[in-house]
């Protein structure tokens, strides 16, 4: 079974508490329909378990695959720059179907993001985090997205809220 690799680090986009007993890491790609599947789980997932989840985003953009993936990573990484990446991140995997940079922009404006931040950031400002991100996947054995790591194990089950419930339980008592 694959370790994830690097471990969480302040580096990370991390939502809920650092000492959470569990902390389930993707990666993923904001263009990618199976993330854009798992993203509702993954959402009810931390609504479901609270405070016992810190979730942690990881940027894998299949470039080759999906040609907006790169720059939807860059926003978010630049939304990420005013404590926004969270609103980000969720604002790109509910119109997955508009990542053009056009639609990047108008999302910038939305969030209160500087139009020359989000330039900046498809100039490449973000490139070397989004980097560090994919090559810490690859050291992980990440070849697709969404992939999920729960306490720094890889996890290849279903993306259903009841498996992802039942997966983390069984994690221990000390969950619980």
């Amino acid at each position: 079974m694959s370790q994830l690799n690097p471990p969480v680090s302040t580096d990370d986009h991390a939502a809920g508490p650092e000492d959470a007993p569990v902390t389930l890491v993707e990666y993923g790609d904001y263009e990618c329909p199976y993330c854009g599947m798992a993203y509702p789980v993954l959402k009810a997932l931390q609504e479901a378990l609270g405070s016992r989840l810190r979730f942690v985003f990881r940027n894998f953009p299949l470039t080759e695959a999906h040609p907006h993936a790169s720059r939807a990573a860059a926003f978010a990484e630049a939304a990420a720059s005013i404590g926004k990446f969270w609103e980000a991140h969720d604002m790109l995997y509910e119109h997955q179907d508009a990542l053009d940079d056009r639609s990047l922009l108008a999302y910038g404006h939305a969030l209160g993001l500087d139009r020359a931040v989000v330039l900046a950031a498809f100039e490449g400002a973000y490139d070397e985090k989004i980097r560090r991100d994919f090559r810490g996947g690859l050291r992980s054995g990440v070849n697709g997205t969404p992939c999920l790591f729960i306490n720094g194990q890889r996890y290849d089950g279903p993306v259903d809220l009841d498996t992802l419930v039942d997966t983390i339980e069984r994690l221990g008592d000390s969950y619980a």
